[in-house]
């Protein structure tokens, strides 16, 4: 993918934030804007682990302007739009871009620049397929954002707890039905854990989860209210379209 292969900028987040992103194979959606509106309030280094075209920190750094933002990627094509997408929204400030991989030994990303203990907030939308139950996408880039290798999940989790200092907060989206092995790869580094559900419709179960751990939190895991998604006319209910248009955080992201 090179910046031609790219379409003309997507305003998203009700106009406040402009993307340009491929024509084709992954590209940004509802995670993403959940993920961002689950940021808490009032944290200064805020990285964007798994950044693609930097969606999520961009519009983090757009609605917090006391934060600074790293937008990190292990994928040069990605991270040339995240470039263009932070002088784009006008963030050059506040937001940087760096290429290092999540899933590489800790001595390879602090070589690459993640300093540990450098962040009170990490954000991250991590691939959701596990590469020994699917069958990844013909192209790379679309793979590569959605299917992660086996053991991977604890590796990118110790990632995001390395880069948080003392009771910084990870917040995270997937799928419902991996928070068991969410929570196990954790370990101890993390606590004080909140999930809120995210449901399609009320009547079904939820296919999402958002997820707020503390480095070093000892409360119990609390179970936040549900966010539905869509109503019976199939359409946004008023709380998902408030959050869509930027109007609005998640419940989750007003626990410090």
């Amino acid at each position: 993918m090179s910046r031609a292969d790219a379409v003309a900028p997507n305003a998203l987040l009700g106009g406040k934030l402009l993307l340009r992103q491929p024509e084709t194979g992954h590209r940004v959606g509802t995670d993403a804007i959940l993920l961002a509106a689950a940021a808490p309030p009032g944290r200064r280094a805020v990285v964007d682990l798994g950044c693609g075209v930097g969606a999520v920190g961009l519009a983090v750094a757009r609605a917090h302007p006391e934060s600074r933002v790293l937008l990190v990627d292990n994928d040069d094509r990605a991270l040339a739009l995240a470039r263009d997408n932070i002088m784009l929204n006008g963030l050059e400030g506040r937001v940087s871009a760096l290429r290092a991989d999540a899933l590489a030994p800790a001595a390879e990303r602090r070589a690459a620049g993640l300093a540990p203990a450098s962040a009170d907030l990490a954000l991250t939308n991590p691939p959701f397929g596990a590469a020994e139950r699917m069958r990844a996408s013909p192209d790379p880039a679309r793979a590569a954002a959605h299917v992660m290798p086996a053991g991977g999940l604890a590796r990118w989790l110790a990632c995001a707890a390395d880069l948080l200092g003392p009771k910084g907060v990870l917040v995270l989206i997937h799928r419902a039905d991996a928070l068991a092995e969410i929570l196990a790869a954790m370990g101890e580094r993390l606590g004080s854990v909140a999930v809120t559900p995210v449901h399609p419709r009320a009547d079904a179960p939820a296919t999402r989860i958002l997820l707020r751990a503390t480095k070093g939190g000892k409360a119990p895991l609390a179970l936040l209210p549900a966010l539905v998604l869509h109503g019976p006319d199939g359409r946004f209910t008023p709380e998902a379209e408030a959050i869509h248009r930027g109007e609005a955080m998640l419940a989750c992201a007003g626990v410090q």
